[in-house]
């Protein structure tokens, strides 16, 4: 059984476009969810959540965050006040989110997503670090 991953994002973003193109290119089957288009149900951002801290979700660079009013910036102190900000505003998820299996992770990273779906390389010079963003779920 193949087990297809789930990509999370919005079409615009070019971290999204890295990792559709380099699923694409490894020939990963995958389905993509669009927050513009298909929205960001507390259920998934629940679920996220449980398996990863908020602020490695919360993306406090991009330009959604800088529109945020700095009081409300202010307030995002804990899970509940960035889970309800992500909800009304889901560009304010780090993008993209890839889910496959148990695991979720959080941005691209090519060495990552290598790791991931074509295995370790041969060169034991080449070992990389598993990222503070991506988790394996329970």
């Amino acid at each position: 059984m193949t087990v297809t991953a789930r990509l999370y994002g919005i079409d615009t973003c070019d971290q999204v476009r890295k990792a559709r193109s380099w699923l694409r290119t490894h020939q990963v089957p995958f389905a993509v969810h669009d927050f513009r288009k298909d929205g960001l149900s507390p259920e998934l951002l629940g679920r996220w959540m449980s398996h990863l801290p908020w602020d490695a979700l919360l993306n406090r660079r991009g330009t959604s965050w800088r529109q945020v009013d700095p009081a409300r910036r202010a307030a995002i102190v804990d899970q509940a006040s960035a889970s309800e900000l992500m909800l009304e505003v889901p560009t304010l998820v780090r993008r993209p989110v890839l889910e496959i299996g148990n695991r979720i992770l959080v941005g691209f990273s090519e060495p990552l997503y290598r790791g991931l779906f074509v295995g370790p390389s041969t060169d034991p010079g080449n070992s990389l670090p598993k990222p503070s963003t991506a988790h394996d779920q329970d």
